[in-house]
């Protein structure tokens, strides 16, 4: 685990740190097309979508943001909390899944806890995070084998065997080329989506219009594979297209005033810039 010497709010760091890649990939702005990303590439999984619809309230508009919101908070929390608030934050999250099962077709009875359907979600996040990222340039490609490594321990918070879990960006390359034979476009997963391209009315009007937006660029992020399995085009020049934007966006995003955030994120900006300054 990392050290700062950064004041008595800076010795617990929780998993990471302000040294670590991760820190200083979650901070960036560009990195919410890469949430929404991983939503539409987990999207492909039948089984984790076929769970996710009979048990989430993200398929109910009433309830879509209130469920949003909570994972954003996890999500935070798991990167920048203290490492008691990252473990509460982490059980809260694997007793609930414990308790939650799906039903496939024919009537068989799957765990959403599997440890196989926990390792495709988890993958498909840290895929689009670091993906973005690279072509985004907030890392290199040392770096992002760094920040895949990384987020083993937060895998493990969530119940898998480390040993399983990707630590490289080869070894996630070699995941992806064993499972997709198993992905494919369900009729979940098309509502699922056309829910996250709809202003939820649970929303503030801004942020409503500014999620679809985001959501119908992170498309053209996705790997040619899985556009083609949403019936749009897997072309190369699709993805140089949005590399250069990826690109564009950030630099934009760079020169404006940091968003309000929690706590723990203005502590961990601050730390971040304090680490950068000390080399």
């Amino acid at each position: 685990m990392d050290t700062f010497e950064g004041g008595p709010d800076a010795t617990d760091l929780g998993l990471f740190g302000p040294r670590s890649v991760t820190w200083r990939v979650q901070l960036e702005p560009v990195l919410w097309v890469a949430g929404m990303r991983a939503l539409l590439l987990q999207s492909l999984h039948p089984r984790v979508m076929r769970g996710t619809y009979q048990n989430s309230a993200l398929f109910d508009p009433k309830k879509a943001w209130p469920r949003f919101q909570r994972t954003v908070g996890f999500v935070g929390t798991r990167t920048f909390g203290s490492r008691a608030d990252v473990e509460n934050a982490a059980a809260r999250v694997r007793r609930m899944h414990a308790m939650l099962r799906g039903r496939e077709p024919d009537g068989t009875s799957f765990a959403l806890d599997d440890p196989e359907n926990l390792l495709w979600v988890h993958n498909a996040e840290i895929d689009s995070y670091v993906d973005v990222a690279r072509r985004a340039g907030v890392v290199d490609d040392e770096e992002a084998d760094a920040y895949v490594a990384e987020s083993v321990r937060a895998a493990e918070l969530l119940g898998l065997d480390p040993p399983t879990v990707p630590a490289s960006r080869a070894e996630l390359a070699a995941y992806f080329a064993r499972i997709r034979p198993e992905l494919r476009l369900t009729d979940e997963a098309r509502w699922g989506v056309g829910g996250l391209l709809t202003p939820q009315p649970s929303a503030p009007t801004g942020i409503a219009v500014a999620l679809s937006s985001i959501a119908a660029v992170s498309f053209a992020t996705l790997p040619r594979w899985a556009r083609r399995m949403y019936g749009l085009p897997g072309l190369p020049t699709t993805d140089l297209g949005v590399t250069v934007a990826l690109r564009a966006l950030r630099t934009a995003t760079t020169l404006l005033p940091d968003l309000p955030a929690p706590p723990e994120i203005d502590r961990a900006r601050r730390l971040v810039r304090e680490a950068g300054a000390a080399g």
